[in-house]
């Protein structure tokens, strides 16, 4: 898992090292998307294990990787206002929560569309279990009729 969390940061970093480059060779921020979408998926997956029980490194450790992307992102911001149009870098912010909102919509829609399906599942097979149970009930009183019916008397 230290692994994991190195590798994250080392994603992150080289992704804001190739934005870097790209605005320092002229290039236009659009050009560094894919580079930037990296960097803020390593951000958001370092911060969703920074307080989980299965992280394995020390708080020290998860506040000091977080600190080191606090301090790329700073740069970040300021090649984003420097490099960019007016407010392109609260605009983005806007977009990324935006986008943040849909995420954790579609993941809600998804858990309550699980929880519908375990909810029909289950009716089902309650159904399913009274019938069987109605069917073998029918069965036995129909058997023990047929038994007493069979008797002879002696």
């Amino acid at each position: 898992m230290l692994a994991d969390a190195v590798l994250i940061i080392q994603t992150a970093n080289t992704a804001i090292g190739a934005v870097k480059e790209l605005l320092g060779n002229g290039k236009d921020i659009t050009d560094c998307a894919k580079h930037l979408g990296k960097y803020f998926d390593a951000k958001a997956e370092i911060q969703k294990n920074a307080g989980n029980s299965t992280s394995t490194g020390s708080d020290l450790e998860n506040f000091l990787h977080l600190e080191k992307l606090k301090q790329a992102e700073a740069e970040l911001k300021d090649m984003l206002i420097y490099q960019g149009r007016a407010n392109l870098y609260t605009d983005f912010l806007r977009y990324q929560a935006e986008q943040k909102q849909k995420r954790e919509d579609q993941a809600e829609a998804q858990k309550k569309q699980k929880a519908e399906k375990r909810k029909r599942i289950a009716g089902f097979i309650r159904t399913v279990v009274i019938m069987v149970s109605v069917v073998l009930a029918f069965a036995t009183i129909g058997g023990f009729i047929y038994y007493l019916s069979t008797l002879r008397q002696v």
